[in-house]
Order: C-alpha cells, then structure tokens, then sequence
C-alpha cells in the first residue's frame, strides 16, 4: 500500500496501491471546470473518488472541482468519476483539474501565460499530473474547450494545434495510448453556430478517426445556465455519464451500470 494518507471526517484513510489509483486528467477551459449551480448532492463524497487539489493535496471530490475562477460550480468531473469508480470497485479515482476559464488552445503550450487568471495552463497541468502521478496510474484526459478559438482568425488552425496537444500531453506524462476524451461545445437554439465553430466542432468529431485512442462525446440535448454558453448543473451532471460512456467506448473497461437516467 502507500504511503499517502488522505482525511475524510475524523479518519484519515490511506491511498490505495499505485495500481489501483486510476488518475484523469481535466483540461479546457470553463465548460470543463463547470459552472453550474452547485446543489446538496453535489456535496456529497464518493469514498472512492478523490480530486487533487490546488495545494496539491488529494481530498474527497465535491463540487467544485475546479479553482481555476471564483464562478468555478458544478461540472462534469465529479459525475464522471462516480460512474468510473462504480463500476471498478477495486478502485479509487483520482481526478486532476486543471481546466482554465477562458482560455485558448494557444495558451496550452509550455511557456505561455494567460493574463486573466495569472497562470501557465499547461505548465500548471504538466506540474500537477507529475505530481499526481507519483501515486497512481494516468487512465485518460479529458478535454473541454474550443469556444474561445471558435472565431474566423483561428478557427482554421484549431485542428492542427489540438493534435499536437495530445501528441505532447502523452509524451510529456509518458502515457502514450491515454484516451484523450473531447466534449462537443453547446449547441444552443438561442445561440447559432457560425461558421467558426463548425470548422471547431469538426476538428472534435474527427477525433476518433485522426487520433488513435481518442472519443467525442455529443452535446445534444443540453441546457445552458442562462448565459447561452455554459451548461447548467443537471447538464454538466448528464455530460459526465456521457463522457465515461466515451471513455468505455475508447478501452476495455467495464460498461456502466444500468439505471442511470438522462436528463429529461
């Protein structure tokens, strides 16, 4: 076992064996991070699923995950991680958030700094899957971001750049067949696609058949919390369902257990 112990309640609980801590990484900007409304159930632990936080300390996963911006709510790791750890109860997971509101895929290379949050997107993810991965296995990436470069200046580009972030995600954590895991941006009905973000959302769907190891996962159907960008909570909730069921699709693992409900 290892050495790490973690404090849930009053009883500190010790880490599972490196084997058995399944890590993802969450990267994108604020649709990953998630900004829904956060409720009582997201504020109840899964004994099993962990997130690092931004000490750098492994605790329980409660919404919200993230810390990127103080608008950081409910998104879609958490769900996700519940489901995972559900159906591999041998298991812990551990998530990594590291998505940053508001940024674009050019801010995800080494070096670069984003002026409104103060920080190096990929220099902090790197630094934080280094240190998660000293006590467990990286499983996956998952990816949320493309409205920032949705405009006719860099649209064209995103595909080629997106390609080589996941080429340098796996070489840099040493995870060559990681599934990387890309959610489709909301397709709102009071908010039109333009030709920009169709050239985006195109390089997304192209995934699976450009990149070995890698998902989509569809946004049809979801809500936006008002802001005709974001989703609402019940959305990010849905999305997470979404996402593991990619994430099985891109690997051997079990399926989901039955029962679990979309939103309406």
């Amino acid at each position: 076992m290892s050495c790490a112990w973690l404090a849930i309640g009053a009883e500190p609980t010790e880490l599972p064996s490196k084997d058995k801590f399944h890590l993802f990484l969450l990267v994108g900007q604020s649709n990953m991070a998630g900004r829904g409304l956060v409720a009582d159930e997201d504020k109840i632990p899964h004994l099993r699923v962990l997130k690092l936080t931004k000490e750098g300390t492994w605790k329980p996963a409660v919404d919200p995950i993230h810390f990127d911006k103080p608008a950081a709510g409910v998104g879609l790791g958490k769900t996700f991680g519940q489901i995972i750890a559900d159906a591999n109860p041998g298991v812990t997971v551990g998530l990594i958030p590291c998505a940053v509101g508001g940024s674009p895929i050019d801010s995800w290379r080494p070096g670069e700094f984003y002026e409104p949050t103060k920080s190096h997107p990929w220099d902090d993810a790197m630094r934080r899957a280094k240190l998660a991965i000293q006590s467990g296995e990286l499983k996956g990436v998952l990816w949320h971001q493309g409205e920032s470069d949705s405009t006719t200046e860099l649209a064209q580009a995103y595909e080629g750049k997106l390609h080589d972030l996941i080429r340098r995600i796996r070489r840099e954590l040493a995870a060559p067949q990681a599934p990387f895991i890309a959610g489709q941006m909301g397709r709102f009905p009071e908010n039109p696609w333009d030709e920009a973000r169709l050239i985006v959302d195109k390089a997304h769907q192209n995934l699976p058949v450009t990149i070995p190891h890698s998902a989509f996962v569809p946004s049809t159907g979801l809500r936006h919390n008002g802001d005709k960008v974001h989703f609402d909570a019940a959305s990010y909730r849905e999305f997470g369902k979404r996402y593991a069921a990619a994430y099985w699709g891109a690997t051997s693992n079990p399926p989901p257990p039955r029962g679990q409900k979309a939103i309406p």
